[in-house]
């Protein structure tokens, strides 16, 4: 039996907050995604606070993160290319494996006491090159999961996913550090990418969305660039990520050094900050997941929004205030994260979606290894604090340069659909992907 047609209505609509968990095939990437997610998050307080223990440096904390990211900077457009041309489920079976194997390794070295700061910094680059294709290639592979009109919805619950993995995981992590040690969060991050590669395993290929996969020919990178600087819709929310992405969206560094320096914490106490953060990301995903339409001026007010809440956070007297204003940090993270990916999906033709989503990547998390030593920097020599100063007027700055050209493409966007509305048509024809850039941005 062949692939499913693209792309017929389904008749759930996107006003349920749960629509696209109907389609199997996503509801089992959703789950493996939370159980791999959950894994990749206790690692990531893990690695923070082994850093801080080996070294006592914000600096040295921001070099390693920035080693997982650099090679998303860049390489992440030919990542983006291979997600385009490649059978994702495939690069999905590759990616998972090789992460679970890498986070196996840090394990060892750490529960044999062999570890040192080279090592990590060897391990996260690793992990980086292959995030290079698993990233793009995760996003992109959304689109083949659900029909055009749950996509929107799948993205945000996506979103949900890793932010419901940020509550659990750090919980877990920080409770596993003051018990057994930094050593089993590394192994239960392997063991949990077995849940992932499962979920591909059940998955029921007739069931897919494929969709047609340019040909190997010269330039395609150069044209994915080129198509990206000529699309306003595109472009702009771009720009608005990478500014976003480099200062902003650097908590794996600025909250140990709140934890520890300002507040005077363990690594529970960091554990404790990222689970309010994830809680806050969760019920503003469910919010964001029942909007049937996204304007482009949402994602600016989003920004601003987001940007205060981190302000608000950086100036927050003591623990349990700072845990309060985390939640709303973490509501404005997804709401930014989810606007900004939806409104990049519905605006890509599908031939671009893997090389878009590639660019998604380099400016969100591929500006990491630029941001990460600079705000690691900042925490250090200036006080934690600052180190969410930045990013906080970072996010409004965005939120504010970017309002008059997003406002252009909302205004743009309804003179279309005003056309389209003076020409009725003899019947009903469904709507390709490709058109829906018109509708993606009514307000």
């Amino acid at each position: 039996m062949g692939a499913m047609s693209r792309r017929h209505p389904t008749s759930s609509g996107r006003s349920s907050t749960f629509a696209s968990l109907r389609v199997r095939n996503y509801r089992l990437f959703f789950v493996g995604q939370i159980i791999s997610t959950s894994g990749t998050w206790m690692q990531t307080v893990a690695q923070g606070w082994l850093v801080l223990r080996l070294t006592h440096s914000g600096t040295d904390l921001g070099l390693i993160t920035a080693a997982r990211f650099l090679p998303m900077m860049l390489f992440s457009p030919w990542g983006g290319l291979i997600a385009d041309r490649l059978d994702k489920r495939r690069i999905l079976y590759v990616t998972q494996v090789l992460s679970g194997l890498l986070a196996l390794l840090l394990a060892a070295l750490v529960a044999t006491h062999q570890i040192e700061l080279w090592m990590v910094a060897v391990i996260a680059l690793a992990l980086g090159c292959v995030n290079v294709f698993d990233n793009p290639t995760r996003q992109s592979f959304i689109a083949e999961m659900v029909a055009d009109d749950q996509l929107g919805n799948a993205i945000t619950l996506n979103s949900v996913t890793i932010n419901m993995a940020r509550v659990m995981g750090p919980a877990a992590a920080g409770a596993l550090i003051a018990t057994v040690g930094i050593a089993p969060c590394f192994l239960a991050n392997g063991v949990s990418f077995g849940a992932a590669v499962i979920s591909l395993v059940l998955m029921r290929g007739h069931e897919l969305y494929p969709v047609d996969r340019p040909p190997r020919q010269p330039g395609q990178v150069r044209d994915g660039l080129r198509y990206v600087r000529r699309t306003p819709e595109l472009l702009v929310p771009l720009l608005m990520i990478t500014l976003v992405g480099t200062l902003s969206w650097e908590f794996q560094v600025s909250l140990p050094l709140m934890a520890r320096f300002t507040f005077h914490g363990s690594a529970a106490t960091y554990g404790t900050m990222l689970a309010f953060m994830g809680a806050g990301a969760v019920v503003g995903g469910l919010v964001t997941a029942r909007r049937n339409r996204v304007s482009a001026v949402g994602l600016g007010r989003s920004s601003i929004g987001w940007g205060l809440a981190i302000l608000a956070a950086s100036v927050a007297p003591n623990l349990p205030s700072e845990y309060g204003l985390l939640l709303l940090v973490g509501y404005g993270s997804i709401s930014f994260n989810a606007l900004a990916k939806t409104t990049l999906q519905l605006a890509a033709v599908p031939s671009m979606r893997g090389r878009v989503m590639a660019l998604w990547s380099v400016a969100w998390l591929g500006s990491t290894p630029i941001g990460g030593p600079i705000v690691g920097w900042i925490g250090q020599s200036f006080g934690a604090r600052w180190s969410l100063v930045v990013g906080g007027l970072a996010a409004v700055l965005a939120g504010l340069l970017g309002y008059a050209s997003l406002a252009k493409i909302d205004r743009h966007a309804l003179s279309n659909l005003d056309a389209v509305a003076d020409v009725a048509p003899v019947e009903p024809v469904p709507e390709p992907a490709a058109a829906q850039v018109s509708t993606a941005f009514e307000p």
